[in-house]
């Protein structure tokens, strides 16, 4: 066979098989599917989803694989967890088209740019495949529905709050992210300065905001050169799972654990030795494991037509989705009085 016809014969089978049709998603804020999902998958099909995080191979998104394999498991489908090797908004796009071609019945993505991957998310709607987020939200209108980890008005009320109790709610803070583009974080920290304005004027925020990406020799020297500073701050937030850690080992190195306050969201098993040697108190976080598993049951929902104004989801309960949105819950906080009770 040609080049030419096997490429037309390997269309066919990929429109084939991405003609199986989705339902209806119901109401309750979870948007409709695109116009050619009009009827249930067929039940003895093996349904196959496709989960990528902002990139693999770093602890919290390590933590988001092992739930979301148990759901997979619990449900007997197939799971195809990817992603790139750093938070590469390009190479994200690139594995969710590869998804597409293969005729996936679920894509479920957690953007390192929204704006970037919405186009190709979209497309995936079109072809009759179903669309949501986690960890961080896209455009509405590329997803039906959006995993959100905890309110972000309370992480960031809980991020700030444990500063302030740390400085006595004075002293000037510094903020070191991710990347430029990760709309979570930016929304949690827009909200942390509203907050921090309300409750807490005499806490002041040293700009610009640092943006390592999602890297921790890089996040390592954003805090290196905030300490260097004539004036170094009083607190630093590390607002990512690979920054907190690196700033609170940048603070510890320099020896000034103690006189520069760490707190950020960080998964217990990267922050573990740096509150047993006392560069950080407390700081926050949910269950990334469970975050994972909340996101294939919702996928599986979808697909099944089960998702309206709530998702049973398995060993979490019955959750609600409102505006679009599925909440996991409220942040954690970790210490030293609870930290080796967490595995992740």
């Amino acid at each position: 066979m040609s080049f030419r016809g096997w490429f037309l014969a390997a269309g066919c089978l990929a429109i084939g098989a991405l003609s199986g049709c989705a339902p209806d998603a119901g109401s309750a804020g979870v948007p409709a599917p695109a116009p050619s999902q009009a009827g249930a998958k067929p039940a003895s099909k093996r349904l196959k989803l496709g989960m990528i995080p902002k990139l693999i191979g770093i602890p919290y998104f390590n933590a988001c694989r092992r739930g979301a394999e148990e759901a997979a498991r619990e449900l007997n489908v197939d799971l195809d967890y990817n992603g790139p090797d750093t938070a590469d908004a390009v190479r994200q796009s690139e594995i969710v088209n590869s998804w597409i071609l293969l005729g996936y019945d679920a894509i479920a993505a957690a953007p390192n740019n929204p704006e970037a991957i919405a186009p190709v998310l979209k497309k995936a709607r079109e072809r009759g495949i179903r669309v949501l987020t986690w960890d961080t939200d896209s455009a509405p209108e590329a997803r039906e529905v959006f995993c959100n980890q905890a309110e972000s008005a309370a992480i960031a009320r809980t991020l700030v709050d444990l500063m302030a109790a740390e400085l006595g709610g004075a002293g000037r803070v510094a903020l070191v992210s991710g990347t430029e583009t990760a709309s979570n974080q930016n929304t949690w920290m827009r909200l942390m300065r509203e907050y921090t304005a309300e409750k807490y004027p005499k806490l002041v925020y040293v700009d610009p905001v640092e943006y390592p990406g999602e890297d921790d020799a890089r996040a390592y020297q954003s805090a290196q050169g905030l300490l260097r500073q004539p004036e170094p701050p009083a607190g630093i937030f590390g607002m990512t799972s690979v920054a907190a850690p690196a700033v609170a080992k940048a603070v510890f190195d320099a020896r000034m654990a103690g006189k520069v306050a760490v707190t950020g969201l960080a998964a217990p098993s990267g922050m573990r030795t740096q509150v047993k040697n006392g560069a950080v108190k407390k700081f926050a976080l949910w269950d990334p494991s469970a975050l994972g598993y909340l996101t294939v049951y919702t996928a599986v929902r979808l697909v099944e037509g089960k998702l309206t104004g709530e998702v049973d989801a398995g060993k979490l309960g019955k959750l609600k989705v409102k505006d679009g949105q599925i909440v996991l819950g409220p942040p954690l906080v970790f210490d030293a009085a609870n930290i080796d009770t967490y595995d992740f």
